[in-house]
C-alpha cells in the first residue's frame, strides 16, 4: 500500500519535472541563453552547446538535426539516458580550405626557412605532392594531415592569414610572413571559397533511472 503511494505521488512530480524542462528549452532562444543553460547543467546532465557544420559532420544525427528549422527539438532515447537538442541557430557562412606547411622562427633561423621554401615550391611545382612535403618539412601537429587545414570560416585564423588566402587563386601556392608571431609558412589555396551551413546545438541529457 506505502509502495503505490510513493507511485502514485512520485509521477506528478516527473511529469511535473519534464515539464518544467520542456518550458525552460523552449525559452531559450539565443546562443548566449543556451551557453548560461548548458553552464548551469553542465556536471549534473552533461549539457552543453556545440556547432555542427554540414561539410564535417556526417552523422546520422547531424543530419537530423540540419533537418530541424530554427528553434526544433530532437529527442534521443537511449538505454541510461534521453537526450535532447534543441536547434539554436541556423546560418551559411563562407569558408575557406587551404593546405600549408609551418615554420617555427622560435626554433630555425629566418634564412634557413626561406632556402627550405624556395626548396619546397620548386619542388611542387616539379610535381611533388604537397601533402607529401607537408608531412616532410611541416613544423605542427597538422604535418599527420598533410598540411590539410579543412573548412575554415571567416574570424577562425589570423587575419593575415585569412586575407592572404583570399589574395590567391584556387590552386596557387605561396608564402606567408607572420613576422610578430615568427610564424612562416607555404600555403596551397585548394579549393574555391565555398558557402556551408551551420547550425548551433544545445544538449541536455537525462538519466534514466
Amino acid at each position: 500500500m506505502k509502495q503505490l503511494i510513493f507511485l502514485l505521488l512520485y509521477i506528478p512530480f516527473l511529469s511535473f519535472s519534464q515539464e518544467g524542462l520542456e518550458t525552460e528549452l523552449d525559452s531559450i532562444s539565443t546562443i548566449e541563453e543556451a551557453k548560461t543553460f548548458a553552464k548551469a547543467h553542465k556536471k549534473s546532465n552533461k549539457s552543453k552547446v556545440f556547432t555542427f557544420n554540414k561539410e564535417k559532420h556526417k552523422t546520422r544525427l547531424a543530419d537530423e538535426l540540419f533537418k530541424l528549422s530554427k528553434g526544433g527539438k530532437k529527442v534521443v532515447k537511449g538505454d541510461y539516458k534521453t537526450t535532447h537538442y534543441k536547434v539554436i541557430d541556423k546560418q551559411k557562412t563562407l569558408h575557406q580550405r587551404v593546405s600549408y606547411i609551418f615554420f617555427d622562427g622560435n626554433k630555425i633561423d629566418l634564412e634557413e626557412i626561406n632556402e627550405k621554401r624556395e626548396k619546397i615550391i620548386s619542388q611542387h611545382q616539379q610535381g611533388y605532392k604537397f601533402n607529401k612535403l607537408a608531412q616532410l618539412h611541416s613544423m605542427d601537429l597538422n604535418a599527420k594531415r598533410g598540411g590539410d587545414l579543412g573548412w575554415f570560416p571567416e574570424g577562425e585564423m589570423h587575419p593575415m592569414f585569412e586575407d592572404a588566402v583570399k589574395d590567391h587563386d584556387t590552386n596557387e601556392i605561396f608564402t606567408l610572413d607572420i613576422e610578430d608571431r615568427n610564424w612562416y609558412y607555404v600555403v596551397l589555396k585548394t579549393h574555391d571559397s565555398k558557402t556551408i551551413e551551420e547550425i548551433t546545438v544545445l544538449q541536455y541529457s537525462e538519466t534514466i533511472d
